[in-house]
This record gives structure tokens, sequence and C-alpha cells, in this order.
């Protein structure tokens, strides 16, 4: 792990850089992977699962009393915790409810706009070494609030063939309407097209890996929406002397141990506390169960140092991070400038782990430096805008000829005769 000293502007471009994989055959294996699943539905489901999961299912769907029977098998302690963050993330979500806007924009003529949800949505939660439960609640909760009718959950099983105990009870808590035991790229094929027992949705939700990213945007090239590219996490943590080390290295390592392709960044204005988080995380690392893929996502890690606010602000929004923290002794300017960040963590006691599991914000975020274009995840991701409008005989009088107008500037004639045609009824002049 190396320090940069200096951040010049040229170089941007290259630091900015996540960690490339082989596009052209990630795309050819999505390409296959969607083909088959088209073609052969379930089989194809089962095929992929036990060629890469070495798993062989007699039925991808989940049964409503194994759904039951399993989800209370966890701690208390665990229970307890996941209900809380229910709570919490209700909280924050249930404060983002629209209501609806009406406006007369002219005399007579009324305009207004609704929100809808999304009827079908499926939902990607991650399995492999990390069972996510907690992303079923950041995407399941919004989903329900938003009042989506069906909740299609895919993740891939254990080696049992079995559905972690937590995914099912956060499932259970959240209103999941039905659990799909498939991952990876044949489980966002098979909500895209539908199958037997995959519903075809009408929205992708959630995070993976860069094969599950890039079978997003299969599915969004194919017709089915997605939330946003969400792929490997990141963290970009801005800190001076101010700040603790040991926190620091620690934030640096939780997203570190998600996987060998998540990048790590550490930006301060001083080489002395750079050094000191360096050591930390060296302490850190080798009590940590999961140290080798931790190590390994450290090899790609930044360790920058710059003098400058206003070129570390330019250079943060250039990253444009999925998660950044900022521990600093005046926060002010960096809230205020900051322009693109996915969730921003402020103070000293504010980690990463936070928002993740149990503040209430959604940790399902834009990577990759899609954070200058999209933003966390939210109840308006569950909903579309529906706008409406009545036009009175006297706001059609008010607005009728500068419709035509346009319309004939247009060369739309038909255009203007449905407005003219109107405009001419004898009631209208009346």
């Amino acid at each position: 792990m190396q320090i940069i000293k200096n951040i010049p502007r040229q170089k941007w471009s290259e630091l900015c850089k996540r960690p490339e994989f082989e596009t052209n055959k990630l795309i050819n294996i999505v390409d296959e992977i969607f083909s088959n699943v088209k073609l052969s539905g379930d089989d194809a489901i089962k095929f992929y699962t036990e060629k890469f999961d070495s798993i062989a299912l007699n039925n991808i769907v989940l049964k409503e009393e194994e759904f039951k029977s399993q989800s209370q098998k966890i701690p208390v302690e665990l229970k307890a915790a996941i209900k809380q963050a229910k709570t919490n993330i209700e909280k924050f979500h249930m404060a983002q409810i629209r209501n609806p806007i009406k406006v007369e924009t002219a005399p007579g003529v009324f305009c207004w706009q609704e929100y809808r949800p999304i009827q079908k949505v499926g939902l990607y939660v991650p399995g492999g070494s990390a069972p996510l439960f907690s992303t079923v609640l950041m995407l399941a909760i919004p989903a329900k609030i938003a009042g989506c009718k069906e909740i299609v959950l895919c993740t891939p099983p254990n080696k049992n063939g079995n559905i972690p105990a937590p995914i099912l009870y956060a499932a259970q808590l959240t209103g999941v309407t039905k659990i799909i035991k498939a991952g990876g790229i044949q489980a966002i094929a098979a909500m895209t097209y539908g199958t037997k027992s995959v519903p075809k949705v009408f929205k992708i939700f959630g995070p993976g890996n860069q094969y599950v990213t890039q079978a997003k945007l299969k599915a969004f090239s194919e017709g089915t929406a997605i939330d946003f590219p969400a792929g490997p996490s990141e963290v970009l943590v801005l800190a001076d002397n101010t700040a603790n080390p040991e926190f620091v290295a620690a934030d640096l390592l939780s997203q570190a141990e998600h996987g060998s392709d998540s990048q790590v960044v550490c930006l301060s204005n001083s080489l002395e506390f750079l050094e000191r988080v360096i050591e930390n995380i060296e302490v850190q690392l080798s009590a940590l169960p999961r140290k080798e893929i931790a190590r390994n996502s450290l090899n790609n890690a930044l360790f920058l140092f710059s003098a400058s606010a206003d070129e570390t602000i330019d250079f943060i929004n250039e990253y444009a991070p999925e998660h950044l923290i900022i521990s600093v002794e005046d926060e002010t300017p960096y809230l205020k400038n900051i322009q693109n960040a996915g969730s921003v963590f402020v103070g000293n006691y504010s980690p990463e782990s936070a928002g993740d599991y149990l503040s209430g914000t959604n940790h399902t975020l834009p990577t990759n430096g899609n954070a200058k274009s999209y933003g966390s995840l939210g109840l308006d991701d569950y909903t579309k805008k529906i706008s409406f409008q009545r036009i009175e005989k006297k706001g059609l009088v008010e607005i009728g000829n500068s419709i035509q107008v346009m319309a004939n500037a247009e060369g739309l004639e038909a255009h203007a005769k449905a407005v003219a045609i109107r405009l001419n009824e004898h009631s209208m002049i009346d």
C-alpha cells in the first residue's frame, strides 16, 4: 500500500478507474445464458445453478411451508436487530411519500401529477460467501411502502439447496410474495423473460458482482427496467488529523472484505495520518476472518495526499464514490460542494456499516462513478409518475390558438385540426 503524494488533474482519469474486467467475455457469457433461459426457462435455471453453484434443484420456487419454518431458525438477538433495522428503514422511506400536485396553468386548464407503484418488481439479493439479508430489507421495504403488488426475490441457495434463514426472515417481515432459489445471470434472465416458475417483472433491483451488473444491463436492453448499475462495493474516506486512524482503517476494511474487486480510497491533507491509517490496516487485517479477500482488494487501494480543499472536492466529484465518509475538523465546505456521491457519512462516529444495516438510509447505491447521474435507491424508484389534465371549454379557448400556431409551425396539421374542430363547435363559441 503506497501513498500518492500528489493527484495532478492529468492523472485523475487513471486514479478514478475501478478494477477492470474483460467486458467482451462478460457480454458473451451473459448473452448465452439469457438465450438459454429464454428458450428453456426453469430447466436452464436448474442447469446453470448446478453448473456454477454445484447444486441440483428439483424445485426452484421456495415452498410456503419452507418459507415459514426456515425463517424462524435464527437467534432472538438477530431477530431483534433485523426488526430495529426494519423500523428505521421504514421511517426514512415513509418520509419520502409524495403527495399529488395540481396546478391551474391557465384559466380553465388543470394539470396534475400522481404517483403509481410499479406493479411487479424483482429483487436480486446476492448470496455467495456472505448472504446479504440486509439487502432484503433495503429492497423490499420501499417496494412494500410504494404499494408494489408482486415482489419477487431471487437469491442463490446455499450448498444444501436452502435459502439462509436470515434472508427468509427478512423476506417474511417485509412482504416478499415469492422467493426463487436462483442467483447470478440466470436469475436476472428469468425475471427479464419470465418462466413457468418465475414471473416476468417490470423492473429489477439489487446489487451484485460484475456478472450480475452486466446481466442487469442486458435486461434493460431487453425491455425490463433496472434501478441502476450497482457493481462491486467502494468507499472513499476523507480524513484529517482530527479523525481517528483506527476508525478510518476499520471503515476501509469493511468495504475491502466485500470482495476482491471492491475499491477503497483514503484521501487526506496529512501524510502522517495516511501512514497511521496504513499501519492500523495491517494490524486489523490479520484478525479478520475474510482477510484474504480484503488483502486482495487492498491491492487496488488508493492512499492520496492533497493539501488543497478545492482540489480534494473536485477529485471526489470526479471519482463519484458509492460511499463517502467525511471525518474532518470542518466538514461545511465539503457538504456544500460535494455533488457526486451515493451516500455520505459525516463525522467520526458515522461508520459506513451503519448505513449498510440500520440507520435508515438505503444501502443500494450507484458504483463505478455512476453517482454522477444516479442517486441512492429510494421510494421514487418503485413508483412511476402519471400526468393528468382536464381542460374546460374556456381553457381551450384560452390556449387553443397558440396550440394551432405551434402545430402548424411543425407541419402537423392534424394536431392543429384537433383543436380547431373543437373551437369551431357551436357550444365552444356561445
